[in-house]
């Protein structure tokens, strides 16, 4: 019998010993912080097991130590003996190593504990004792010992270890020789380490060999004489091709047991972020894994779809198992050039895919290598271990969008959705309209979405070209986006710093606030909505109601609690014009180019007061120098951006992008120049009002401070909030104010009240009006 396979390598790395490992670090750490947190709890629950092991009597308490002593020795010795007798010394040896680097981590760490962990960190790992270890090393060194000779996977042994690590731990106790978290950070390291070992050195490779398949397919009733390795699939399960004494042959899958977690963490970030009609199990067995593909692979066969026939499944072993399909010579539609795909080709695909979704089947990976094309030009579906059956709607209107986007990628979108609608019907591709969303895609599809921007856009306008009064409604698939997640992270850690500054200030000073600079402050802050209105007015040709759109401004102060500075403003002005009968590609370009103005002001502005300031020569704050070093920092980026091709497309296709509608809209305004003035305008008047509350604020505690320095430092801190993902740049221009007052020469204490008294009026106090004004204007259909 041949087998033409590479030879497979004796040992490999399991995917499941890295996240094992990755686990237990996460589980150390978070049993740290609880300790750290709860160390009151943790030191009278301490104080109570003291105490019960306090009441053995002393010859028990010593036959348990002795005992657990020679049990924690014993036991892994009888095993390495044990493993010897059986030709398994490499494994001893592993293991032994594994012990090592246990006890030298462990004892490294417990020195580093006590000469530089914090004094609370000492006293939970050793009681304000100096004769307590930190980390029992004999217990870590044991504990990896065992893990990286995998004692785990023997129940009896496995018993027997766990006994002596309880007897050991109670006999720590009653000597007060250890603490819990002590012996709960010795047992995780312990762990750790043998699983590092794991992966490190690898484990024998357990993968039933080629010879091992073709004995399975005999004990299925087939006779096989040759057979020969193919490329892995998509999930990297091996296939071989097999030929059969009668002239047949066969396509073999072999699922492998330690393949089965590979991608786990990529499942699992899918499973958390996606709503659950659109999860998929994040770990199945191999036994689940099996069934799931043949239950598929039958049940398209039943639905009339032209699959490859499964003929046979069994498990090799206790590590594998396979699944055997008749073969069907195909080529993947992936190695089909794009003009040979015409349109009774794309008809075929349609027409099998209506085939499952008839029966409720949904594919879920209709991709170019799962669709094949024949020997006479037919369409062939493979890879049925993705399938759902019984799918529900949301599932089956995923998979025509998956198609739709795919097959668009390759032949245009106005070909692929005319081929759609001629063979499925303007119905199911308005069922797919609003799935067509990158995260619904596969992982391919969305790689090549990167390249091609448009394309979904240009899928949504062919479809609303067919079915012009088709009714959509938005289907949300993310629980939350990576944005959302990094913002909320990014308002914890600003909301820590903002708490530790003002814990810093001296109430006295708060107390000492001019009442009359206040007000001024305070009426600044107001006027600079209506400033941000007529920004808005002036840069619209079609008219707008001022006081409306102030109304949204104040809104907008709103929508800053959920949102980054730099985001909130523009998706509610943009939402704003659409209600006003603005379309959406013209509404967008309008708040675009009040936002390009807007940026050339700010840039202006602060080279302008940076020029000014310095030509003063002011000791404390010298703009200029920072001026110069700013200049040549931005024309070093320039020539970067400029020196490499790819960030070169990237810059300048966004460039594109953006004043492809912004040039025009601002060539609108620029026909009546009332607009342009009240734009413009607007667009200083915002500037200004902002500086004068600033220095207002500066002013009601007492502070002097020229005004085109606090220009500047208000530009600054601006520019730095609106880049901060924090809500309203939360943290992060209270910081950046605070620290740039304070070089321009303003008391610590008067620059963090001054620009707490600034935030208070210009983003805490609007909420309530704008909560209003938001409230008001959907009332009345204006958002």
């Amino acid at each position: 019998m041949l087998v033409i396979e590479p030879l497979l390598p004796q040992r490999i790395r399991r995917p499941s010993d890295l996240l094992r490992f990755l686990a237990t670090v996460i589980v150390l750490a978070a049993v740290v912080l609880l300790a750290l947190v709860a160390q009151k709890t943790l030191n009278g629950l301490e104080g109570d097991v003291a105490d019960s092991t306090n009441h053995l009597p002393f010859l028990l308490g010593g036959v348990v130590g002795v005992l657990s002593g020679a049990a924690m020795l014993g036991v892994p010795a009888a095993y390495a003996i044990e493993r010897v007798l059986h030709r398994d010394g490499l494994r001893v040896a592993e293991g032994v190593f594994a012990a090592i680097a246990g006890m030298v981590l462990s004892f490294a760490l417990g020195e580093w504990i006590i000469k530089f962990g914090s004094a609370e960190l000492r006293f939970l790992f050793t009681n304000g004792r100096g004769d307590i270890e930190p980390l029992n090393t004999l217990v870590t060194s044991v504990i990896a010992y065992v893990t990286a000779v995998r004692i785990s996977r023997r129940p009896t042994w496995r018993a027997a270890l766990w006994s002596a690590v309880a007897l050991n731990t109670i006999a720590l106790f009653a000597g007060s020789a250890a603490t819990l978290l002590g012996v709960a950070v010795s047992l995780l390291v312990g762990l750790a380490v043998g699983y590092a070992t794991l992966y490190g050195l690898g484990s024998p490779n357990t993968r039933p060999p080629g010879s091992a398949v073709i004995t399975t397919l005999r004990k299925l009733g087939f006779q096989p004489v040759k057979a020969r390795r193919m490329d892995d699939d998509h999930q990297s399960s091996r296939r071989y091709a097999v030929d059969l004494k009668d002239g047949n042959r066969l396509d073999v899958t072999v699922l492998d047991r330690d393949r089965q977690v590979a991608g786990l963490l990529y499942r699992l970030w899918r499973r958390i972020r996606l709503n659950s009609e659109t999860r998929r199990r994040a770990i199945r067995s191999l036994r689940a894994e099996l069934e799931r593909e043949a239950l598929m692979a039958y049940a398209a066969q039943a639905a009339g779809a032209s699959t490859p026939r499964l003929v046979g499944t069994s498990e090799i072993g206790t590590e594998a198992a396979l699944l055997a399909y008749a073969h069907v010579p195909t080529r993947p539609l992936d190695d089909i050039p794009d003009e040979e795909i015409d349109d009774n080709l794309l008809a075929q695909i349609w027409e099998q895919v209506l085939l499952l979704q008839v029966q409720r089947l949904a594919h879920r990976r209709l991709t170019g290598d799962s669709i094949h094309v024949d020997d006479e030009g037919r369409i062939v579906l493979t890879d049925a271990r993705s399938g759902e059956i019984a799918a529900g709607d949301l599932l089956l209107r995923l998979d025509v969008a998956q198609l739709l986007t795919y097959l668009s990628l390759r032949v245009g979108a106005e070909r692929a959705v005319d081929a759609a609608a001629t063979v499925a019907g303007p119905g199911v591709l308005a069922g797919a309209l609003p799935l067509l969303q990158p995260i619904a895609l596969t992982r391919e599809t969305r790689a090549a979405l990167n390249r091609n921007k448009g394309l979904l856009p240009a899928i949504r306008e062919r479809i609303v070209e067919l079915a012009p009064k088709v009714e959509s409604e938005e289907v949300r698939l993310e629980r939350f986006r990576p944005r959302t997640l990094v913002t909320i992270i990014a308002s914890t850690v600003a909301a820590y710093f903002l708490v530790g500054s003002l814990s810093q200030i001296n109430l006295n000073v708060l107390s000492s606030a001019k009442w009359g600079w206040t007000v001024v402050a305070l009426a600044a802050a107001m006027l600079s909505y209506l400033a941000a209105a007529l920004m808005l007015k002036g840069f619209v040709p079609e008219k707008l109601p001022l006081g409306r759109t102030v109304l949204v401004q104040f809104a907008g102060s709103f929508v800053k609690l959920v949102a980054p500075a730099a985001v909130s403003g523009v998706a509610i002005n943009t939402r704003y014009l659409q209600k006003r009968g603005i379309p959406p590609g013209q509404a967008v370009a309008s708040v675009g180019a009040s936002q390009v103005i807007g940026l050339a002001f700010h840039i202006g502005l602060l080279l302008l007061f940076a020029y000014v300031t310095g030509s003063r020569t002011a000791e404390s704050f010298t703009p200029s120098r920072t001026l110069v070093f700013a200049l040549l920092a931005v024309a070093l980026v320039t020539l970067v951006v400029l020196g490499v091709p790819r960030l070169r497309r990237l810059v300048t296709s966004r460039v594109r992008s953006l004043f492809s509608g912004v040039v025009p809209r601002l060539l609108d305004v620029l026909q009546t120049p009332s607009k342009l003035f009240e734009g413009f305008a607007g667009t200083l008047l915002l500037t200004i009002f902002f500086v004068t509350c600033l220095d207002a604020s500066i002013r009601a505690f007492g502070g002097s401070l020229d005004f085109t320095a606090v220009a500047i430092v208000f530009l600054a801190g601006n520019a730095i909030g609106s880049a901060a993902p924090t809500p309203g740049g939360l943290g992060a221009v209270e910081v950046s104010l605070a620290a740039g007052l304070t070089l321009a020469g303003l008391p610590k204490e008067i620059a963090t009240s001054a620009v707490l008294l600034f935030r208070l009026f210009t983003f805490w106090l609007p909420v309530l009006p704008g909560w209003a004004s938001f409230a008001y204007l959907q009332r009345h259909e204006a958002l």
